[in-house]
């Protein structure tokens, strides 16, 4: 039940904060970003927090994190800092180009905003209001609704800084771009994170967030990031999430494509307290493709809600859902996927796809595929499952000689594994496909005898197992 005291009191003490500290929130606003803020201040006074009677809410509890007493970091603590110092990543041989956040501020060694060779522009997005005007107010707040949603409101009211990536037209990067959002306070935290990346035409851009956290106290991430991607551009995206219990993050992220273009993301959820992930796509323009995919395992009294809304907009325009989902113990999970044919938007071909396995009688999914449909010449379908590990094929692998425990781990690994081989960067996959292995047998036990081997591990056994048979 929520106690809606503690939600109206943190609600009045955000405003009051807003209120007294206005002028230095928007001390680097444009005219028209500063009109933008006060409306998205006037939404968030209307709509407040979500709670769990609203229909989009109502599998997630997000009063227990609201309860608490949080700081909001106005100015920045530390903006030049090392960064390599700061945050170490754990995949082994991944070269990519580090983009980080500090408890909501960019981080820099010598400059807060970077044009690269190929004419790519990375670095601060409050720098970015100062410099580039004209790009920033084309693209920021165009495609985040703030009018409906409390949270993506009050991002909009207080968001100061963020990650800013421009990629003119016509250009390729070659490195990967890792966004890197750092929780490090001796304070309970609420960051108001924004990101906007902008792709130009016929470009292509791989970019990978990561949410770490170096204290693990009680912190609230209300994350909202906008890309555009241009005509015939290309994204492939990746959302790592392995966070300590204590986190809320909320991160919701508008993915706007123009005709041709095409994208894949992949939200890869490992630990958190509460993770809601609201996924929105535009198909604005014809022949677009979007392929969105998710895998999480969640244990504990871990939540996991994953919302994807998909709006085919324009005919000859291709979407693909695939979510994945093992829980254990007390754990808790929603899917609610939403694809929307408009009436012109013929030819279109939309699948979306949750499956899920239970390991405990404690555990629960709550799994809502939806298709609206306004076009008469579409090929789409739904569906979503929820059970157990399959016994007879339990019954096959132990036949092999193989323990329940290992067995059970196959089965698992098999499952999850389809959504990490969707992974493109070979580094990244394998890493993530370790991460996932230790997940499942538990980080700290004893991998002698476990069937499922990182690779990092000297020794290792191999199995004959017709997986055709799982």
């Amino acid at each position: 039940m929520i106690d809606l005291v503690k939600e109206i009191s943190l609600k009045d003490s955000i405003i009051s904060l807003f209120e007294e500290k206005q002028a230095v929130i928007g001390k680097n606003d444009t005219p028209a970003i500063a009109r933008r803020r006060q409306d998205a201040f006037s939404h968030f006074k209307k709509l407040g927090f979500p709670h769990t009677k609203m229909e989009k809410w109502r599998g997630t509890d997000l009063s227990k994190s609201l309860s608490v007493e949080y700081t909001h970091y106005l100015e920045p603590f530390q903006q030049d800092v090392d960064v390599e110092n700061l945050f170490k990543c754990e995949v082994p041989n991944f070269e990519t180009y580090l983009v980080t956040q500090l408890n909501g501020w960019y981080t820099y060694r010598n400059s807060a905003l970077k044009t690269l060779p190929n004419g790519m522009i990375v670095g601060s997005l409050a720098k970015a209001f100062e410099v580039y005007p004209d790009l920033v107010n084309k693209h920021y707040a165009q495609y985040a609704d703030d009018s409906s949603d409390g949270l993506i409101a009050l991002n909009t009211a207080f968001a100061q800084d963020g990650i800013f990536i421009y990629v003119p037209d016509n250009v390729s990067v070659s490195d990967t771009v890792q966004m890197v959002n750092i929780i490090d306070h001796d304070q309970n935290l609420f960051v108001q994170a924004r990101n906007l990346i902008v792709i130009g035409n016929n470009s292509k851009l791989t970019l990978v967030q990561c949410d770490d956290s170096i204290d693990h106290r009680v912190s609230f991430i209300n994350s909202v990031t906008e890309v555009s991607i241009g005509e015939n551009a290309t994204l492939d995206h990746y959302k790592l999430q392995n966070k300590d219990e204590q986190s809320t993050v909320v991160n919701t992220i508008f993915f706007d494509q123009q005709a041709g273009s095409e994208l894949s993301s992949n939200a890869i959820s490992l630990n958190g307290g509460i993770i809601r992930n609201d996924t929105r796509v535009k198909l604005g323009g014809a022949d677009c493709q979007a392929n969105i995919y998710g895998l999480y395992l969640m244990d504990k009294d871990q939540h996991i809600d994953n919302q994807v809304f998909v709006d085919h907009a324009s005919p000859h325009c291709d979407s693909n859902e695939l979510f994945k989902g093992i829980l254990d113990d007390h754990a808790s999970g929603v899917f609610n996927g939403h694809v929307l044919v408009r009436k012109d938007a013929q030819k279109t071909n939309a699948y979306q796809k949750n499956k899920n396995i239970l390991l405990s009688d404690k555990a629960v999914i709550d799994s809502k595929p939806f298709l609206e449909i306004y076009a008469d010449d579409v090929k789409c379908s739904h569906g979503a499952t929820v059970g157990q590990l399959d016994s007879e094929a339990m019954f096959y692998i132990r036949s092999r000689g193989i323990s329940e425990t290992n067995a059970r781990m196959l089965l698992m690994y098999a499952f999850a594994a389809e959504v990490v081989n969707k992974i493109t960067i070979p580094e990244l996959r394998q890493r993530i496909d370790d991460m996932v292995k230790k997940r499942l047998r538990g980080e700290l036990s004893i991998c002698d005898q476990c069937v499922l081997h990182c690779s990092s591990q000297e020794k290792k056994i191999k199995f004959k197992i017709d997986m055709s048979k799982i």
